[in-house]
């Protein structure tokens, strides 16, 4: 995508983290960008930061009304969406899944993939209408593969941002629109203060262990917003789980039927 002609970005989960890194890769470019936040607080630390480039909306991306509000003041300003940046999400609550508790359950769900899939409906049609554009989905990589214990929600919601992605890809091809996909592993962000926040689980600790600079994290998802990339990764260490997930697929292919079932 030539950002030179982008017009306007909407960035969910904007106020810090990973989506404050792509705001602010972004701004460099020109780009007019709104960051949408639940945090009151922290959108208004960064916007007492930024230019006249840079506006706020509060959001909480599970709310389908919010949504449509958030767009409508949006693009009051700076015009129509042209950039959609789904990345607002939570951490794992560490339950095994046969503990887990229903609120919890629906609640990362509810922000991890519902509130990709709100965005999509509100300005998806849009983006489509203009003929260009693009839109950028930010899952983990614990959506591309999942052996650890204790992030069975967490991991079922990035992996259906995955699945949600893949269709959306093919939809929007026809009428010009760019996909992207990022599946960032470890990065430095304020993940687990933004979930308690919001009455969140979190696992033993609590605290995220260091990882990528979000600032840096931003820019690589950018730049694979340029090159029209579909996945774009941070980490490049972790292929081995995703590689043998595929040789057990491909082995079951292989495989074929039972010979007394074959006939």
């Amino acid at each position: 995508m030539q950002l030179s002609s982008t017009n306007h970005a909407f960035i969910t989960g904007g106020a810090s983290g990973i989506g404050l890194g792509i705001a602010d890769a972004l701004l460099k470019r020109g780009v007019r960008v709104t960051i949408a936040d639940i945090n009151a607080d922290a959108l208004a630390e960064v916007l007492a930061t930024r230019g006249n480039a840079l506006r706020g909306v509060l959001l909480d991306v599970r709310d389908r009304e919010q949504w449509q509000a958030a767009k409508g003041k949006a693009e009051e300003v700076f015009g129509p969406v042209d950039l959609l940046v789904n990345n607002a999400g939570i951490a794992p609550d560490g339950l095994e899944l046969a503990d887990s508790q229903p609120e919890s359950f629906e609640r990362i769900f509810g922000i991890n993939f519902y509130g990709v899939y709100n965005g999509i409906v509100t300005f998806g049609a849009g983006i489509r209408a203009l003929g260009r554009g693009h839109i950028l989905n930010v899952a983990s990589m614990a959506g591309l593969s999942s052996e650890r214990a204790t992030t069975g929600a967490y991991s079922a919601s990035k992996y259906a941002v995955v699945s949600l992605s893949e269709t959306l890809r093919v939809e929007m091809a026809p009428h010009g629109v760019g996909v992207s996909l990022m599946c960032p592993g470890l990065v430095m962000t304020n993940l687990p203060e933004n979930t308690a926040k919001i009455g969140g689980n979190l696992r033993p600790g609590g605290k995220m262990p260091g990882g990528l600079d979000a600032g840096v994290a931003g820019e690589m998802a950018v730049r694979g917003i340029e090159r029209g990339q579909f996945y774009i990764l941070t980490s490049f260490d972790r292929d081995e789980p995703i590689r043998r997930r595929f040789e057990e697929q491909l082995a079951a292919f292989a495989a074929g039927p039972d010979a007394d079932l074959a006939g």
